[in-house]
């Protein structure tokens, strides 16, 4: 027990896998998942950091926001601050949601970007942005009722859901994905997926296990279009002799 109190970092408990494979002795079940979960959960906090950097660096490469739903990325923030506001606020285990307030950051300065590169902002999109100011810190410092935190937290999975219908219909409409970006799409559909293990390992409410199950339909339908609507690159012409 000592040695494995003395090998428990960051909530990981190796000592129990050390000791069961120093007797050539396959770990425990009850020993293994939750270090593997407590492994991914960090991985996936890891990762998260750079999940949107290839979608903002194709915008920046091209200078276009072109076959972008604008309102797909603004609801993702609105989602994101709800979803990070209630973990923290259930003071559930920072392996467990970290990923939501790197994915948080770089949502809203993928959001700027866009706006960037739209046409000029009307008085609508500013009202839009000054109102999320206005609110966020509140929800994020937890400082509404417990009830109203219930309720928005029950509408984030239909803010993620919502967040993502204008882009897929976008891309059906126009038959192609624009400058939406494959490897942020990959990287949001495989993070949903792992992330659906570690909340169950982690025992998450029910209502954070659906998140992460919309998020692998919505991203995994994203990149299936990515996919389907992917332009050949033309074949070169062959010099006649």
């Amino acid at each position: 027990m000592v040695a494995a109190m003395e090998l428990e970092i960051l909530g990981m408990n190796f000592g129990c896998v050390l000791a069961a494979l120093s007797d050539a002795k396959i770990p425990d079940k009850g020993c293994l998942l939750p270090l593997i979960s407590k492994l991914l959960g960090y991985a996936i906090v890891a990762a998260s950091t750079t999940v949107k950097l290839p979608q903002i660096l194709k915008i920046l490469k091209h200078g276009s926001v072109r076959g972008l739903s604008v309102a797909s990325f603004e609801l993702e923030v609105v989602g994101y601050t709800i979803a990070l506001a209630y973990c923290i606020h259930k003071g559930l285990p920072f392996s467990a949601y970290g990923e939501l307030a790197f994915l948080l950051i770089q949502a809203i300065i993928l959001v700027a970007i866009i706006y960037y590169y739209s046409p000029p902002m009307g008085t609508k999109t500013w009202m839009k942005a000054l109102l999320y100011c206005g609110m966020a810190p509140t929800v994020l410092a937890g400082k509404i009722d417990p009830a109203l935190f219930e309720v928005l937290y029950a509408s984030q999975h239909a803010i993620f859901f919502f967040a993502r219908v204008p882009q897929i219909w976008k891309n059906f409409t126009n038959k192609g994905t624009g400058e939406l970006s494959f490897l942020t799409c990959f990287m949001n559909f495989a993070g949903s997926i792992v992330r659906v293990f570690t909340s169950i390992q982690e025992k998450t409410p029910l209502s954070v296990i659906m998140g992460s199950a919309i998020g692998i339909v919505m991203n995994g339908t994203l990149l299936g279009q990515i996919v389907l609507y992917q332009k050949p690159a033309p074949k070169k012409q062959k010099k006649e002799d």
